[in-house]
Protein backbone atom coordinates (compact mmCIF):
# COMPACT_ATOMS: atom_id res chain seq x y z
CA UNK A 1 0.00 0.00 0.00
CA UNK A 2 1.00 3.77 -0.12
CA UNK A 3 1.89 5.93 2.53
CA UNK A 4 0.60 9.42 3.20
CA UNK A 5 3.31 11.47 2.68
CA UNK A 6 2.99 14.48 0.95
CA UNK A 7 3.26 14.42 -2.71
CA UNK A 8 4.96 17.03 -4.76
CA UNK A 9 3.84 17.32 -8.09
CA UNK A 10 5.77 20.08 -10.66
CA UNK A 11 3.54 21.89 -12.96
CA UNK A 12 2.77 20.48 -16.59
CA UNK A 13 5.91 20.79 -18.93
CA UNK A 14 5.54 18.99 -22.28
CA UNK A 15 9.09 18.88 -22.46
CA UNK A 16 9.36 16.69 -18.99
CA UNK A 17 11.05 13.10 -19.68
CA UNK A 18 9.93 10.04 -17.64
CA UNK A 19 13.45 10.55 -15.39
CA UNK A 20 12.55 14.12 -14.29
CA UNK A 21 8.81 13.05 -14.11
CA UNK A 22 9.81 10.12 -11.63
CA UNK A 23 12.04 12.72 -9.34
CA UNK A 24 8.62 15.19 -9.27
CA UNK A 25 6.96 12.39 -7.93
CA UNK A 26 9.09 11.93 -5.13
CA UNK A 27 9.33 8.07 -4.03
CA UNK A 28 5.75 7.93 -4.25
CA UNK A 29 6.13 5.25 -7.27
CA UNK A 30 9.04 3.17 -5.65
CA UNK A 31 6.14 2.63 -2.27
CA UNK A 32 4.44 0.28 -4.53
CA UNK A 33 5.63 -3.22 -5.41
CA UNK A 34 5.37 -4.72 -9.19
CA UNK A 35 2.31 -6.66 -9.85
CA UNK A 36 2.60 -9.90 -12.02
CA UNK A 37 -1.46 -10.31 -12.29
CA UNK A 38 -2.81 -10.30 -15.84
CA UNK A 39 -4.79 -7.00 -16.41
CA UNK A 40 -7.44 -8.44 -18.86
CA UNK A 41 -8.85 -9.90 -15.45
CA UNK A 42 -8.97 -6.54 -13.98
CA UNK A 43 -10.54 -4.71 -16.35
CA UNK A 44 -12.99 -7.31 -17.20
CA UNK A 45 -14.05 -7.03 -13.51
CA UNK A 46 -14.23 -3.19 -14.07
CA UNK A 47 -16.20 -2.94 -17.12
CA UNK A 48 -18.94 -5.51 -15.87
CA UNK A 49 -20.98 -2.77 -13.62
CA UNK A 50 -20.84 -0.46 -16.77
CA UNK A 51 -21.94 -2.92 -19.27
CA UNK A 52 -24.70 -5.02 -16.53
CA UNK A 53 -26.05 -1.10 -17.18
CA UNK A 54 -26.07 -1.04 -21.01
CA UNK A 55 -28.16 -4.60 -20.50
CA UNK A 56 -30.45 -2.69 -18.37
CA UNK A 57 -31.12 0.08 -20.64
CA UNK A 58 -31.99 -2.73 -23.24
CA UNK A 59 -34.33 -3.74 -20.87
CA UNK A 60 -36.46 -0.33 -20.13
CA UNK A 61 -36.17 0.32 -23.79
CA UNK A 62 -37.56 -3.12 -25.26
CA UNK A 63 -40.19 -3.39 -21.88
CA UNK A 64 -43.01 -2.02 -23.62
CA UNK A 65 -43.43 -4.56 -26.60
CA UNK A 66 -43.97 -6.74 -24.19
CA UNK A 67 -46.07 -4.80 -21.52
CA UNK A 68 -48.95 -2.65 -23.96
CA UNK A 69 -50.11 -6.29 -25.25
CA UNK A 70 -50.59 -7.56 -21.67
CA UNK A 71 -52.25 -4.38 -20.81
CA UNK A 72 -55.15 -5.10 -23.55
CA UNK A 73 -55.74 -8.22 -22.24
CA UNK A 74 -59.94 -8.44 -20.93
CA UNK A 75 -58.40 -9.85 -17.61
CA UNK A 76 -55.41 -7.06 -17.06
CA UNK A 77 -56.35 -6.13 -13.45
CA UNK A 78 -54.81 -2.38 -15.27
CA UNK A 79 -56.58 -0.95 -18.58
CA UNK A 80 -54.68 1.87 -20.63
CA UNK A 81 -56.26 4.32 -23.17
CA UNK A 82 -54.61 4.33 -26.35
CA UNK A 83 -53.24 7.95 -25.27
CA UNK A 84 -51.71 6.30 -21.77
CA UNK A 85 -50.39 3.06 -24.06
CA UNK A 86 -48.17 6.24 -26.10
CA UNK A 87 -47.19 7.76 -22.74
CA UNK A 88 -45.65 4.38 -21.58
CA UNK A 89 -43.69 3.78 -24.28
CA UNK A 90 -42.81 7.18 -24.68
CA UNK A 91 -41.93 7.98 -20.93
CA UNK A 92 -38.91 5.87 -20.92
CA UNK A 93 -36.68 7.18 -24.33
CA UNK A 94 -37.91 11.51 -23.28
CA UNK A 95 -36.16 11.64 -19.71
CA UNK A 96 -33.08 9.90 -21.26
CA UNK A 97 -32.14 13.17 -23.03
CA UNK A 98 -32.10 14.53 -20.09
CA UNK A 99 -31.06 11.94 -17.97
CA UNK A 100 -27.28 12.13 -19.93
CA UNK A 101 -27.22 15.96 -18.93
CA UNK A 102 -27.53 15.24 -15.62
CA UNK A 103 -25.17 12.38 -15.62
CA UNK A 104 -22.38 14.39 -17.94
CA UNK A 105 -22.35 16.96 -14.42
CA UNK A 106 -22.59 14.31 -11.93
CA UNK A 107 -19.74 12.09 -13.56
CA UNK A 108 -17.70 14.98 -14.04
CA UNK A 109 -18.31 16.33 -10.01
CA UNK A 110 -18.88 13.46 -8.33
CA UNK A 111 -16.73 10.72 -10.02
CA UNK A 112 -18.07 8.24 -12.39
CA UNK A 113 -18.31 5.62 -9.97
CA UNK A 114 -20.96 7.20 -7.53
CA UNK A 115 -22.84 7.98 -10.81
CA UNK A 116 -23.27 4.45 -11.68
CA UNK A 117 -23.88 3.62 -8.38
CA UNK A 118 -26.76 6.18 -8.07
CA UNK A 119 -28.37 4.70 -11.22
CA UNK A 120 -28.40 1.22 -10.64
CA UNK A 121 -30.03 2.30 -7.01
CA UNK A 122 -32.64 4.22 -8.81
CA UNK A 123 -33.16 1.63 -11.75
CA UNK A 124 -33.95 -0.75 -9.24
CA UNK A 125 -36.43 1.02 -7.34
CA UNK A 126 -38.06 1.98 -10.69
CA UNK A 127 -38.59 -1.67 -11.47
CA UNK A 128 -39.74 -1.75 -7.92
CA UNK A 129 -42.64 0.92 -9.00
CA UNK A 130 -43.68 -1.03 -11.77
CA UNK A 131 -43.82 -4.56 -10.18
CA UNK A 132 -46.51 -2.78 -7.68
CA UNK A 133 -48.32 -0.64 -9.80
CA UNK A 134 -52.07 -0.71 -9.50
CA UNK A 135 -52.81 2.20 -11.98
CA UNK A 136 -51.61 3.36 -15.18
CA UNK A 137 -49.93 6.32 -13.76
CA UNK A 138 -47.62 3.74 -11.21
CA UNK A 139 -46.20 2.73 -14.52
CA UNK A 140 -46.07 5.85 -15.96
CA UNK A 141 -43.53 6.52 -12.58
CA UNK A 142 -41.33 3.91 -12.76
CA UNK A 143 -41.06 4.30 -16.79
CA UNK A 144 -39.93 8.09 -15.68
CA UNK A 145 -37.75 6.89 -13.18
CA UNK A 146 -35.94 3.96 -15.38
CA UNK A 147 -35.38 6.04 -18.74
CA UNK A 148 -34.35 9.25 -16.47
CA UNK A 149 -31.37 7.21 -14.89
CA UNK A 150 -30.29 5.06 -17.84
CA UNK A 151 -29.80 8.06 -19.65
CA UNK A 152 -27.74 9.53 -16.78
CA UNK A 153 -25.43 6.12 -16.43
CA UNK A 154 -24.87 6.58 -20.40
CA UNK A 155 -21.87 8.68 -20.39
CA UNK A 156 -20.65 7.99 -16.66
CA UNK A 157 -20.69 3.68 -18.28
CA UNK A 158 -18.93 4.32 -21.92
CA UNK A 159 -16.35 6.98 -20.32
CA UNK A 160 -15.41 5.03 -17.50
CA UNK A 161 -14.87 1.77 -19.79
CA UNK A 162 -12.87 4.20 -21.88
CA UNK A 163 -10.53 5.58 -19.23
CA UNK A 164 -9.48 2.51 -17.63
CA UNK A 165 -9.06 -0.27 -19.90
CA UNK A 166 -5.69 -0.41 -21.83
CA UNK A 167 -5.64 0.67 -26.04
CA UNK A 168 -5.54 -3.19 -27.26
CA UNK A 169 -8.65 -3.71 -24.73
CA UNK A 170 -10.61 -0.49 -25.27
CA UNK A 171 -12.02 -1.28 -28.27
CA UNK A 172 -13.87 -4.72 -27.99
CA UNK A 173 -15.12 -3.74 -24.29
CA UNK A 174 -16.48 -0.17 -25.55
CA UNK A 175 -18.21 -2.37 -28.14
CA UNK A 176 -19.75 -4.18 -25.72
CA UNK A 177 -22.17 -1.26 -24.96
CA UNK A 178 -23.89 -2.38 -28.27
CA UNK A 179 -24.16 -6.12 -27.64
CA UNK A 180 -25.94 -5.00 -23.78
CA UNK A 181 -28.54 -3.20 -25.61
CA UNK A 182 -29.34 -5.88 -27.61
CA UNK A 183 -28.92 -8.63 -25.06
CA UNK A 184 -31.18 -6.68 -22.51
CA UNK A 185 -33.83 -6.10 -25.31
CA UNK A 186 -33.94 -9.74 -26.09
CA UNK A 187 -34.39 -10.61 -22.57
CA UNK A 188 -37.32 -8.25 -21.78
CA UNK A 189 -38.90 -9.26 -24.87
CA UNK A 190 -38.56 -13.34 -24.10
CA UNK A 191 -39.14 -13.26 -20.51
CA UNK A 192 -42.44 -11.18 -21.83
CA UNK A 193 -43.50 -13.33 -24.28
CA UNK A 194 -43.70 -15.96 -21.47
CA UNK A 195 -44.32 -13.93 -18.29
CA UNK A 196 -46.63 -11.76 -16.48
CA UNK A 197 -45.31 -8.18 -17.32
CA UNK A 198 -45.25 -7.47 -13.33
CA UNK A 199 -43.25 -10.72 -12.79
CA UNK A 200 -40.82 -9.74 -15.94
CA UNK A 201 -40.37 -6.30 -13.90
CA UNK A 202 -39.76 -7.74 -10.61
CA UNK A 203 -36.84 -10.42 -12.78
CA UNK A 204 -35.52 -7.35 -14.47
CA UNK A 205 -34.52 -5.18 -10.82
CA UNK A 206 -31.90 -8.33 -10.47
CA UNK A 207 -29.56 -6.39 -13.43
CA UNK A 208 -29.03 -3.38 -11.31
CA UNK A 209 -28.45 -4.92 -8.37
CA UNK A 210 -25.15 -7.25 -10.22
CA UNK A 211 -24.40 -4.06 -11.74
CA UNK A 212 -23.73 -2.68 -7.79
CA UNK A 213 -21.85 -5.25 -6.97
CA UNK A 214 -18.73 -5.32 -9.83
CA UNK A 215 -19.22 -1.49 -9.41
CA UNK A 216 -18.54 -1.32 -5.83
CA UNK A 217 -15.39 -4.28 -5.99
CA UNK A 218 -13.73 -1.45 -9.06
CA UNK A 219 -11.95 1.50 -8.41
CA UNK A 220 -13.22 4.81 -9.55
CA UNK A 221 -11.34 6.48 -12.68
CA UNK A 222 -7.64 7.16 -12.08
CA UNK A 223 -8.13 9.53 -14.52
CA UNK A 224 -11.05 11.55 -12.48
CA UNK A 225 -8.25 11.47 -9.20
CA UNK A 226 -5.52 12.78 -11.17
CA UNK A 227 -7.92 15.89 -11.65
CA UNK A 228 -8.35 15.92 -8.35
CA UNK A 229 -4.84 16.24 -7.64
CA UNK A 230 -5.47 13.05 -5.43
CA UNK A 231 -2.20 11.21 -6.72
CA UNK A 232 -2.19 8.41 -4.25
CA UNK A 233 -5.83 7.25 -5.15
CA UNK A 234 -4.98 8.02 -8.80
CA UNK A 235 -2.10 5.63 -8.55
CA UNK A 236 -3.90 2.88 -6.48
CA UNK A 237 -6.40 2.58 -8.92
CA UNK A 238 -4.60 2.71 -12.23
CA UNK A 239 -2.00 -0.31 -10.38
CA UNK A 240 -5.04 -2.02 -9.62
CA UNK A 241 -6.26 -1.95 -12.84
CA UNK A 242 -3.03 -2.25 -15.51
CA UNK A 243 -0.29 -3.81 -12.73
CA UNK A 244 3.02 -1.88 -12.12
CA UNK A 245 5.29 -2.24 -14.30
CA UNK A 246 7.59 0.22 -16.39
CA UNK A 247 4.96 0.52 -19.41
CA UNK A 248 2.15 1.09 -16.69
CA UNK A 249 4.49 4.01 -14.82
CA UNK A 250 5.07 5.76 -18.23
CA UNK A 251 1.95 6.36 -19.20
CA UNK A 252 0.48 7.05 -15.54
CA UNK A 253 3.41 10.14 -15.53
CA UNK A 254 1.64 10.94 -19.16
CA UNK A 255 -1.66 11.48 -17.52
CA UNK A 256 -0.43 13.24 -14.43
CA UNK A 257 1.25 15.36 -16.80
CA UNK A 258 -1.89 16.23 -18.70
CA UNK A 259 -4.12 16.77 -16.26
CA UNK A 260 -6.81 19.24 -16.22
CA UNK A 261 -7.93 21.58 -13.51
CA UNK A 262 -10.50 19.98 -10.77
CA UNK A 263 -14.04 20.64 -12.75
CA UNK A 264 -15.35 21.40 -8.42
CA UNK A 265 -12.92 24.65 -8.50
CA UNK A 266 -13.75 25.18 -12.71
CA UNK A 267 -15.72 28.55 -13.62
CA UNK A 268 -18.07 28.68 -16.05
CA UNK A 269 -16.02 30.92 -18.31
CA UNK A 270 -13.43 28.20 -17.89
CA UNK A 271 -15.77 25.57 -18.78
CA UNK A 272 -16.57 27.65 -22.29
CA UNK A 273 -12.69 28.36 -22.99
CA UNK A 274 -12.16 24.69 -22.42
CA UNK A 275 -15.53 23.49 -24.67
CA UNK A 276 -14.09 26.49 -27.30
CA UNK A 277 -11.24 24.33 -28.19
CA UNK A 278 -10.95 21.89 -30.96
CA UNK A 279 -10.43 19.05 -28.99
CA UNK A 280 -13.81 19.41 -27.62
CA UNK A 281 -16.17 20.59 -30.68
CA UNK A 282 -14.14 18.63 -33.26
CA UNK A 283 -14.98 15.23 -31.60
CA UNK A 284 -18.84 16.45 -31.10
CA UNK A 285 -18.99 17.05 -34.39
CA UNK A 286 -18.46 13.83 -35.32
CA UNK A 287 -20.16 12.12 -32.68
CA UNK A 288 -23.32 14.28 -33.62
CA UNK A 289 -22.94 13.50 -37.44
CA UNK A 290 -22.26 9.46 -35.98
CA UNK A 291 -25.23 9.58 -34.12
CA UNK A 292 -27.98 11.55 -36.37
CA UNK A 293 -26.57 8.87 -38.86
CA UNK A 294 -27.38 5.76 -37.06
CA UNK A 295 -30.69 6.97 -35.85
CA UNK A 296 -31.76 8.30 -39.15
CA UNK A 297 -30.70 5.17 -40.68
CA UNK A 298 -33.95 3.89 -39.44
CA UNK A 299 -32.27 1.56 -37.02
CA UNK A 300 -35.16 1.89 -34.12
CA UNK A 301 -37.95 2.22 -36.26
CA UNK A 302 -37.04 -0.19 -38.67
CA UNK A 303 -36.54 -2.44 -36.00
CA UNK A 304 -39.99 -1.81 -34.68
CA UNK A 305 -41.72 -2.08 -38.44
CA UNK A 306 -39.40 -5.29 -38.68
CA UNK A 307 -42.27 -7.69 -37.20
CA UNK A 308 -44.87 -6.35 -39.81
CA UNK A 309 -42.56 -6.93 -42.62
CA UNK A 310 -41.95 -10.53 -41.58
CA UNK A 311 -45.70 -11.42 -41.22
CA UNK A 312 -45.92 -9.73 -44.74
CA UNK A 313 -43.32 -12.09 -46.32
CA UNK A 314 -43.50 -14.76 -43.91
CA UNK A 315 -47.44 -15.12 -43.16
CA UNK A 316 -47.25 -18.40 -41.01
CA UNK A 317 -44.47 -16.36 -38.15
CA UNK A 318 -45.72 -15.03 -34.90
CA UNK A 319 -45.45 -11.48 -34.27
CA UNK A 320 -43.86 -13.23 -31.36
CA UNK A 321 -42.10 -15.66 -33.21
CA UNK A 322 -41.18 -12.46 -35.34
CA UNK A 323 -39.71 -10.48 -32.84
CA UNK A 324 -37.43 -12.81 -31.20
CA UNK A 325 -35.80 -13.69 -34.38
CA UNK A 326 -35.03 -10.53 -34.72
CA UNK A 327 -33.67 -9.48 -31.29
CA UNK A 328 -31.77 -13.13 -31.83
CA UNK A 329 -30.26 -12.03 -34.79
CA UNK A 330 -29.46 -8.83 -33.28
CA UNK A 331 -27.73 -10.41 -30.23
CA UNK A 332 -25.54 -12.59 -32.67
CA UNK A 333 -24.35 -9.68 -34.91
CA UNK A 334 -23.92 -7.65 -32.44
CA UNK A 335 -21.37 -10.54 -30.54
CA UNK A 336 -19.68 -10.26 -34.01
CA UNK A 337 -19.59 -6.88 -33.82
CA UNK A 338 -17.28 -7.29 -30.53
CA UNK A 339 -14.61 -9.11 -32.43
CA UNK A 340 -14.70 -7.00 -35.44
CA UNK A 341 -13.71 -4.47 -33.11
CA UNK A 342 -10.80 -5.95 -32.12
CA UNK A 343 -9.49 -7.29 -35.17
CA UNK A 344 -10.19 -4.50 -37.86
CA UNK A 345 -9.80 -0.39 -37.08
CA UNK A 346 -12.44 1.71 -37.01
CA UNK A 347 -12.27 3.53 -39.94
CA UNK A 348 -12.66 0.71 -42.25
CA UNK A 349 -15.39 -0.77 -40.36
CA UNK A 350 -17.68 2.64 -40.33
CA UNK A 351 -17.20 2.73 -43.98
CA UNK A 352 -17.65 -0.85 -44.93
CA UNK A 353 -21.26 -1.07 -42.51
CA UNK A 354 -22.17 2.47 -43.62
CA UNK A 355 -22.05 0.96 -47.45
CA UNK A 356 -24.13 -1.98 -46.15
CA UNK A 357 -26.26 -0.59 -44.46
CA UNK A 358 -27.41 1.88 -47.23
CA UNK A 359 -27.06 -0.55 -50.17
CA UNK A 360 -29.38 -2.52 -47.82
CA UNK A 361 -31.67 -0.01 -47.55
CA UNK A 362 -32.31 0.63 -51.25
CA UNK A 363 -32.64 -3.08 -51.74
CA UNK A 364 -34.91 -3.29 -48.95
CA UNK A 365 -37.40 -0.31 -50.81
CA UNK A 366 -37.04 -1.38 -54.62
CA UNK A 367 -38.21 -4.91 -53.32
CA UNK A 368 -40.85 -3.79 -50.88
CA UNK A 369 -42.10 -1.92 -54.23
CA UNK A 370 -41.71 -4.54 -56.46
CA UNK A 371 -43.28 -7.17 -53.94
CA UNK A 372 -46.20 -4.21 -53.71
CA UNK A 373 -46.62 -3.90 -57.57
CA UNK A 374 -45.95 -7.30 -58.65
CA UNK A 375 -48.03 -9.49 -55.41
CA UNK A 376 -47.80 -12.86 -57.81
CA UNK A 377 -44.19 -12.80 -57.73
CA UNK A 378 -42.83 -14.97 -55.25
CA UNK A 379 -39.37 -14.13 -55.52
CA UNK A 380 -40.09 -10.37 -54.46
CA UNK A 381 -42.11 -11.27 -51.60
CA UNK A 382 -39.15 -13.28 -50.10
CA UNK A 383 -36.54 -10.24 -51.30
CA UNK A 384 -37.84 -8.30 -48.41
CA UNK A 385 -37.18 -10.35 -45.76
CA UNK A 386 -33.51 -11.27 -46.79
CA UNK A 387 -32.45 -6.90 -47.21
CA UNK A 388 -34.02 -6.41 -44.14
CA UNK A 389 -31.88 -9.29 -42.41
CA UNK A 390 -28.68 -7.95 -44.14
CA UNK A 391 -29.85 -4.50 -42.85
CA UNK A 392 -29.87 -5.23 -39.77
CA UNK A 393 -26.32 -7.62 -39.54
CA UNK A 394 -24.57 -4.17 -41.59
CA UNK A 395 -26.09 -1.67 -39.64
CA UNK A 396 -25.02 -3.82 -36.39
CA UNK A 397 -21.40 -4.82 -37.22
CA UNK A 398 -20.30 -1.32 -37.22
CA UNK A 399 -22.44 2.42 -37.26
CA UNK A 400 -24.39 1.36 -34.30
CA UNK A 401 -21.40 0.09 -31.95
CA UNK A 402 -19.00 2.36 -32.89
CA UNK A 403 -20.43 5.81 -31.76
CA UNK A 404 -20.68 4.34 -28.17
CA UNK A 405 -17.01 3.32 -28.16
CA UNK A 406 -15.81 6.37 -29.78
CA UNK A 407 -17.43 8.43 -26.82
CA UNK A 408 -15.32 7.06 -24.34
CA UNK A 409 -12.11 7.72 -26.13
CA UNK A 410 -12.83 11.25 -28.67
CA UNK A 411 -13.04 13.89 -25.89
CA UNK A 412 -9.88 14.98 -23.87
CA UNK A 413 -9.90 14.69 -20.05
CA UNK A 414 -11.07 18.37 -19.36
CA UNK A 415 -14.74 17.59 -21.17
CA UNK A 416 -15.14 14.53 -20.67
CA UNK A 417 -17.92 14.94 -19.02
CA UNK A 418 -20.06 17.11 -20.67
CA UNK A 419 -19.23 15.95 -24.32
CA UNK A 420 -20.09 12.55 -23.10
CA UNK A 421 -23.26 14.26 -22.05
CA UNK A 422 -23.94 16.44 -24.80
CA UNK A 423 -23.41 13.56 -27.40
CA UNK A 424 -25.40 11.21 -25.94
CA UNK A 425 -28.44 13.70 -25.69
CA UNK A 426 -28.10 13.90 -29.13
CA UNK A 427 -28.99 9.78 -29.52
CA UNK A 428 -31.82 10.02 -27.67
CA UNK A 429 -33.11 13.37 -29.30
CA UNK A 430 -32.96 12.30 -32.90
CA UNK A 431 -34.44 8.40 -31.63
CA UNK A 432 -37.37 9.80 -29.89
CA UNK A 433 -37.76 12.30 -33.29
CA UNK A 434 -37.68 9.20 -35.26
CA UNK A 435 -39.59 6.85 -34.25
CA UNK A 436 -42.27 9.66 -33.24
CA UNK A 437 -42.25 10.47 -37.12
CA UNK A 438 -41.79 7.08 -38.24
CA UNK A 439 -45.85 5.98 -38.45
CA UNK A 440 -46.38 9.29 -40.72
CA UNK A 441 -43.54 8.62 -42.81
CA UNK A 442 -45.25 5.55 -43.51
CA UNK A 443 -48.53 6.29 -43.84
CA UNK A 444 -47.38 9.62 -46.51
CA UNK A 445 -44.56 7.86 -47.98
CA UNK A 446 -45.26 4.36 -48.04
CA UNK A 447 -42.97 1.54 -46.53
CA UNK A 448 -40.80 1.75 -49.79
CA UNK A 449 -40.56 5.48 -49.78
CA UNK A 450 -40.09 5.72 -46.39
CA UNK A 451 -37.15 3.16 -46.63
CA UNK A 452 -35.34 4.84 -49.32
CA UNK A 453 -35.50 7.95 -47.05
CA UNK A 454 -33.92 5.92 -44.68
CA UNK A 455 -31.22 5.33 -47.18
CA UNK A 456 -30.40 8.41 -48.32
CA UNK A 457 -29.85 9.44 -44.16
CA UNK A 458 -26.94 6.68 -44.03
CA UNK A 459 -25.33 7.32 -47.70
CA UNK A 460 -24.89 11.22 -46.64
CA UNK A 461 -23.98 9.98 -42.82
CA UNK A 462 -21.01 7.43 -44.50
CA UNK A 463 -19.67 9.85 -46.97
CA UNK A 464 -19.78 12.62 -44.25
CA UNK A 465 -17.53 9.85 -41.59
CA UNK A 466 -15.47 8.82 -44.12
CA UNK A 467 -14.07 12.40 -44.71
CA UNK A 468 -13.44 13.79 -40.77
CA UNK A 469 -13.51 10.30 -38.62
CA UNK A 470 -10.29 9.60 -37.04
CA UNK A 471 -8.62 6.64 -36.87
CA UNK A 472 -8.53 5.63 -32.59
CA UNK A 473 -7.61 1.54 -32.57
CA UNK A 474 -4.45 0.78 -30.36
CA UNK A 475 -3.69 4.55 -29.74
CA UNK A 476 -3.60 5.94 -26.13
CA UNK A 477 -5.99 8.43 -25.11
CA UNK A 478 -3.62 11.35 -25.10
CA UNK A 479 -2.98 10.22 -29.26
CA UNK A 480 -6.43 10.59 -29.92
CA UNK A 481 -6.05 13.98 -28.07
CA UNK A 482 -3.22 15.12 -30.29
CA UNK A 483 -5.36 14.44 -33.44
CA UNK A 484 -7.46 16.86 -32.61
CA UNK A 485 -4.59 19.74 -31.82
CA UNK A 486 -2.62 18.72 -34.24
CA UNK A 487 0.03 17.46 -32.36
CA UNK A 488 2.38 14.62 -33.87
CA UNK A 489 3.19 13.06 -30.86
CA UNK A 490 2.41 12.55 -27.25
CA UNK A 491 3.67 14.17 -24.33
CA UNK A 492 6.42 11.77 -23.51
CA UNK A 493 8.65 9.46 -25.64
CA UNK A 494 7.97 5.81 -24.95
CA UNK A 495 10.69 4.10 -23.22
CA UNK A 496 12.98 2.21 -24.69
Amino acid sequence: MLNDKKIQIVPSNPSLNVDKSKEAFGSLLDDIQETTFKPLYRQTIGSLGPILLTICGGMVSGYSAILLPQLEYKDSPIKATKNEESWIASLAPLPMAAGCIFGGWMMDRFGRKKSNILGTIFLTIGWVFIYQATSVEYIMVGRLITGFFIGTTGPSSTIYIGEICEPRYRGIFLATIALGVALGLFIAHILGTFLAWQVTALIMAACPIAAFIFIIISPESHIWYANRNDYKRAMEAFFWLRGNNEASRHELSIIFESRTKDTKKRSWKELLAECSKPQFYKPLMILSVFFTTVQFAGQNAVVFYSVTIMQKTVTTLDKYAAMLIVDFIRVCISICACVLTKKFKVRPLTIVSGIGTFTSLFGLALFVYLSELYPENKTFSVMPLVMLISYIVCISTGIVPLPWALCGELFAQATKGIGGGISTTINFLTFFAVVKTSPDMFDTLGTAGTFGTYGVFAFTGTVILYFVLPETKNKTLKEIEAHFTKVKKPILNKPT
